[in-house]
């Protein structure tokens, strides 16, 4: 069963929404955080990424950078204000991006049902990361973004959320990347009718946001460990639900994760292309975006190349024969030397959502010396993936549109 259950969400006077929703923490460098939020003093970015307001050069993982997120987390409760739901509720959120929609639940979800794998993962988070968001929950009491699940469609969910939408919005604005939201609270007895609905489906599948999910666990676990002597011990707690939003897994849209590489491990265009002609048919003149899986799009000196994996190169397996695995083992690792994409430095991942007019961009202005554009990866895949317990190759998929920070949080 997956639980979902109401929460009393801190959350922003409906004028001031659109000013504090900020981008999440972790799509944005500490200088676009604050060049997003420079004259907005009611941006959630000044919560979530504190550091903007502390001297150029501030270690973001410092002690006083934790210390001025909860400063700014308390002033911002006054200025916005943010309030508390007089009750427990459950949320519907839409987001429109362009002519696609997808429309969830916000709720809270069990830290038991991460932990036991009731709720999937397919991605193997970073202790780096964990630690930072880790202290972030600790520092404020509080989860301020949203872990973004799937799960596979259910007629009684549907029914809820569709009612819910016929009544008026709690917000109603467009963000300024022109991103939609819409955000309506659903009224008691509805959303118990939602909780039961959803104690009928049997997995949830983390989509993103890991490193969320994973320190909800660890700020619950040291939560627990400072409790362990005191009355109460062992009773429910607020840091035993993490916040997120549930979307039907046929709304969802995965976008493409590609590739590009700051050089060519000592050799030239050539070398690459030759190396690539051993393992891949090589076509010139290919599109930018592969029209379908199997096929792999090469940006190399002004040129398009199209790489299709020969037979004994395609994989075995669910996770092997994805494209990025095929590019991986038969390219980046031999040819360039890139063997741990998680370490090595000399390759950067940039989000279908940016388009492979950046690729070209960052190839012909010399920062980078080749890029790859790769079909996106299914959620089909994904949940596959998930259901058998493994885990999908790092930077595979990139989910758009994003959730907002800061219009709903969980106190803990």
């Amino acid at each position: 069963m997956a639980t979902v259950r109401a929460f009393p969400a801190l959350r922003p006077a409906a004028q001031a929404a659109p000013k504090v929703s900020a981008v999440p923490y972790d799509v944005v460098s500490t200088e676009e955080a604050r060049r997003l939020a420079d004259g907005n003093p009611l941006s959630f970015l000044h919560v979530s990424r504190p550091e903007i307001d502390l001297p150029e050069g501030t270690d973001p993982h410092g002690d006083e950078v934790y210390r001025k997120a909860a400063a700014n987390f308390e002033t911002l409760k006054g200025a916005a204000p943010l309030a508390a739901e007089p009750e427990p509720s459950l949320y519907v959120y839409r987001l429109r991006m362009g002519d696609h929609e997808q429309t969830g639940v916000a709720a809270c979800c069990s830290v038991d049902e991460y932990d036991s794998d009731v709720i999937r993962k397919h991605e193997r988070t970073r202790r780096d990361k964990e630690d930072d968001r880790t202290r972030h929950m600790l520092a404020l009491s509080a989860q301020t973004g949203p872990v973004f699940l799937t799960y596979r469609d259910d007629a009684r969910v549907d029914a809820l959320v569709e009612a819910t939408q016929r009544e008026a919005p709690l917000y109603d604005f467009t963000a300024e990347d022109q991103i939609h939201h819409t955000l309506w609270r659903m009224g008691r007895e509805r959303g118990r009718d939602l909780e039961r609905a959803f104690a009928a489906v049997p997995q949830l599948y983390i989509a993103d946001g890991h490193h969320r999910a994973a320190s909800a666990s660890r700020a619950r676990a040291e939560r627990r460990a400072g409790r362990e002597e005191s009355p109460g011990a062992g009773a429910e707690d607020p840091s035993d639900f993490f916040l997120a939003v549930l979307f039907p897994a046929s709304q969802v849209k995965i976008l493409a994760y590609n590739r590009v590489a700051r050089e060519l491990n000592g050799g030239s265009p050539e070398d690459l292309l030759a190396a690539a002609r051993g393992a891949f048919r090589v076509t010139e003149g290919a599109s930018p975006q592969p029209r379908r899986r199997g096929e792999i799009s090469m940006y190399l000196a002004g040129r398009w190349y199209g790489l299709a994996p020969e037979a004994g190169n395609r994989g075995d397996g669910p996770i092997a024969s994805l494209d990025v695995s095929i590019l991986q083992e038969n390219l980046l690792a031999p040819a360039l030397g890139i063997q741990d994409v998680r370490t090595d430095s000399r390759i950067e991942f940039v989000g279908g959502a940016r388009g492979t007019g950046e690729l070209e961009r960052l190839v012909d202005s010399g920062k980078a010396a080749v890029a790859f554009s790769l079909y996106p990866v299914s959620l089909d895949e994904l949940m596959a993936i998930s259901d058998a317990g493994e885990i999908m190759p790092p930077k595979s998929t990139w989910f758009e549109p994003k959730l907002r920070d800061g219009l709903l949080v969980h106190e803990i």
